[in-house]
């Protein structure tokens, strides 16, 4: 294990613990939009993340959902960049729902090179480094064989700005529970994406994820075999506003359907 790994594994059980500490304590919720929450432990986790990765990686510039991170940015970044969800499913946890995630990736000049996320209340870790395979608790992963669309078992999710474009995002979920086995929607896009890596899941889409939901899942997935483009087949951009992840044998089956969906809604 190298440095980098080191400290993300440490850095990251440390801040599971703070977020079981607080899973029995009483909430403090707060709005950051009409259904956008954010905690006393999103903060606390975030500061503590932070903190430990300015230290041992003072050149590394940090991304993190909350901000914190944003304060005090190195003037001399060397191209490194981490992306930071201290709480992934901040909802989940606000109302007690045990699926939550810490999750944290590192890029080197806009690639992606190492992605964890250890989901606290399971106690698993997912890891993964550039050519080197993804991992779940020290065992080699790899996506499920699925290769039927209409066998698959899919995940999704919904955007912040689902109360004002609830019927065309309906229209994907549709779509797709005419396609595919069945479809779950659970609150983590980083344990979704994780969970596509070791088969769990075939699939999974989303819009309007950000680079810290998606970037180290998006490794995972791709280091155990499965593929993650935008809804047409595209690039996958951690910044852009699609990703579709699947095991990559029904990949262009979910192409199709969602491009057919894109094209008869105008997206």
């Amino acid at each position: 294990m190298d440095v980098v790994e080191t400290v993300a594994r440490e850095t990251v059980a440390a801040a599971g613990a703070l977020v079981r500490a607080a899973w029995t304590r009483p909430r403090h919720v707060g709005l950051k939009g009409p259904v956008d929450l954010v905690t006393e432990t999103d903060r606390e986790v975030e500061t503590f993340v932070v903190a430990a990765l300015r230290q041992a990686f003072p050149r590394h510039r940090i991304v993190g959902e909350e901000g914190i991170s944003a304060e005090q940015p190195p003037s001399d970044a060397d191209g490194h960049v981490w992306y930071l969800d201290p709480v992934d499913g901040t909802t989940n946890f606000a109302h007690g729902f045990p699926h939550v995630a810490v999750s944290l990736a590192l890029t080197h000049d806009a690639e992606l090179t190492f992605g964890i996320v250890h989901d606290p209340l399971r106690d698993e870790t997912f890891v993964a480094r550039r050519g080197g395979g993804a991992t779940l608790n020290g065992v080699a992963i790899r996506v499920s064989p699925t290769a039927d669309l209409g066998a698959a078992l899919v995940a999704t999710g919904f955007p912040y700005d689902r109360r004002e474009r609830s019927e065309y995002y309906a229209g994907f979920l549709a779509t797709m529970l005419r396609q595919a086995r069945d479809v779950r929607r659970v609150g983590s896009a980083a344990l979704d994406l994780c969970y596509v890596a070791c088969g769990r899941f075939d699939a999974f889409w989303e819009w309007r994820l950000k680079p810290w939901d998606t970037a180290a899942g998006a490794l995972i997935v791709r280091e155990a075999g499965g593929t993650v483009t935008d809804f047409r087949g595209g690039v996958s951009d951690i910044h852009g506003e699609q990703t579709l992840a699947s095991n990559g044998a029904v990949h262009a089956a979910l192409v199709r359907t969602l491009t057919r969906q894109l094209d008869g809604a105008g997206g």
